[in-house]
């Protein structure tokens, strides 16, 4: 008997944006910059961005489907790439020291849940 696969559209999209952010961190020390509208890019940068994304939409995901505790853990993470990202972006280094201090809680806290 053969069996089918079935795709849901939210996992495959959040899996597919992870994947491409991973790629993209990979690709660092092969590829040079890359143009993305009139910027020039690193793909490192475009990896800490597409995992902002990836992780949002995540939280997105987790919670139309029922799971509160993934949407939080999401939420949290991508929360907290956002202002790396934004952190890096602009300067500002409170908010980089936040964003990594919001991930170290964030683990303290999903821990803390795995107890229960």
């Amino acid at each position: 008997m053969r069996e089918t696969l079935d795709f849901e559209p939210g996992p495959v999209a959040v899996g597919l944006v992870v994947g491409l952010g991973g790629l993209c961190f990979l690709l660092e020390p092969v590829v040079g910059p890359v143009p993305v509208g009139g910027l020039v890019v690193r793909p490192v940068a475009l990896s800490a961005v597409t995992l902002a994304v990836g992780f949002s939409l995540g939280a997105v995901v987790f919670y139309r489907r029922g799971r509160g505790l993934f949407a939080l853990a999401h939420g949290i993470f991508g929360f907290a790439w956002t202002a790396l990202v934004v952190g890096t972006l602009v300067g500002a280094g409170w908010l980089v020291v936040a964003a990594v201090l919001l991930v170290v809680a964030g683990v303290g806290f999903l821990l803390g849940q795995r107890r229960r």
